[in-house]
């Protein structure tokens, strides 16, 4: 979304985009789910679309700390903390017997 390409986009470009997606991309339709919130939550998106490329270290690593992650997504990014600070990089699990 930082991408040129997409900031070179006009706001209603964004706008129509958010609300009908891009076919055969992944990039589904929000439309439907924003519809009972209104127009000001898909106007919200683009505003923020906007202001990615001016985002804050700090404002960026606030929304790391928003996004869901798996347990296992979570134990790798402490291994991988860990390792970082020159701990070891062995899992913390108990290894199987079989081994």
């Amino acid at each position: 979304m930082r991408k040129r390409e997409t900031q070179n986009k006009s706001d209603g470009e964004l706008y129509y985009t958010i609300e009908n997606g891009i076919r055969l991309s992944g990039m589904p339709a929000f439309g439907e789910e924003h519809a009972k919130a209104g127009d000001m939550e898909t106007w919200n998106l683009v505003f923020f679309i906007r202001h990615l490329p001016d985002q804050t270290a700090e404002e960026l690593k606030q929304m790391e700390q928003l996004n869901p992650k798996t347990e296992k997504e979570r134990l790798e990014e402490d291994e991988e903390q860990n390792f970082l600070r020159g701990g070891s990089t062995e899992s913390s699990k108990p290894k199987s017997h079989n081994q």
